[in-house]
């Protein structure tokens, strides 16, 4: 029985705060990676804040559990499995719950019965808590991502992140920059409301890859709350999730 089990390995998704972009960035790679064969599970670990069940627009479904008592992850139609605090409570309920209560809760969708899964994606919660220390510590994830805005702010918060995973010996894949130049329908100029460039910077002076920009682009954010994420489709907001999937792609790889 031992020798039937799949061997998954877990990527996390962190931040050093909130508001960065990092569920949309989760959810378009999980979903990128499975439009290149890959067998993707996708978990919303932000237990206080979960937004997965509409960025895959599946609010209204709900996981069942098995003969073991283990959850069963919901299918999207994108081709990723997906568990999250927003499909077992009510919608708009606050979640109160102290921090073991959280990391059990960590457990209950990373212990799931997810199959065949190969890669499990976890959008964790932004900051350094509990469940973050849950996970590195209990889970060991293969690799972490961090995501960042350009300005300064955000990259010291970043840093914080960086620091918690190198601590618990969990390798950086690299870093991303999202809300990287606003590009205007009208005239097609690029401004830069948020900087420009600040996380190649840091990830080149802390030594790690740099694995891509995404736009402040209105098309995202429109297909992200209507729950169609860009890289389910080959328009132009797709290219710049796609990129990023390649290169955590070859990173698995090695």
């Amino acid at each position: 029985m031992t020798s039937k089990r799949t061997a998954r390995r877990i990527i996390a998704i962190g931040s050093g705060k909130g508001g960065v972009g990092k569920s949309t960035l989760s959810a378009n790679l999980a979903i990128a990676l499975a439009r290149r064969g890959l067998r993707v599970g996708l978990i919303d670990a932000d237990i206080y804040g979960p937004s997965q069940p509409r960025l895959l627009g599946a609010e209204d479904r709900k996981p069942t559990a098995n003969e073991h008592k283990k959850l069963v992850p919901v299918q999207t139609e994108y081709g990723i499995a997906m568990l999250s605090m927003g499909q077992l409570v009510k919608p708009g309920q606050a979640i109160a719950w102290r921090g073991p209560m959280a990391g059990n809760a960590l457990g209950q969708l990373i212990d799931a019965d997810w199959g065949d899964t190969e890669t499990l994606i976890i959008d964790l919660p932004p900051g350094t808590g509990d469940v973050q220390l849950t996970m590195v510590q209990k889970y060991k994830p293969a690799g972490a991502i961090i995501v960042s805005t350009p300005q300064d702010l955000a990259l010291i918060d970043a840093r914080r992140a960086i620091h918690l995973f190198e601590e618990a010996g969990v390798p950086i894949v690299g870093l991303v920059e999202n809300m990287a130049g606003y590009e205007c329908p009208e005239c097609g100029a690029v401004s830069d409301p948020f900087g420009t460039g600040g996380a190649e910077a840091a990830a080149q002076e802390l030594g790690f890859d740099f694995l891509g920009r995404i736009p402040l682009d209105l098309d995202i954010r429109l297909a992200s709350d209507e729950g169609v994420p860009p890289a389910a489709s080959s328009g132009k907001g797709a290219d710049a999730f796609n990129g990023i999937a390649g290169k955590l792609a070859d990173w698995m790889d090695r």
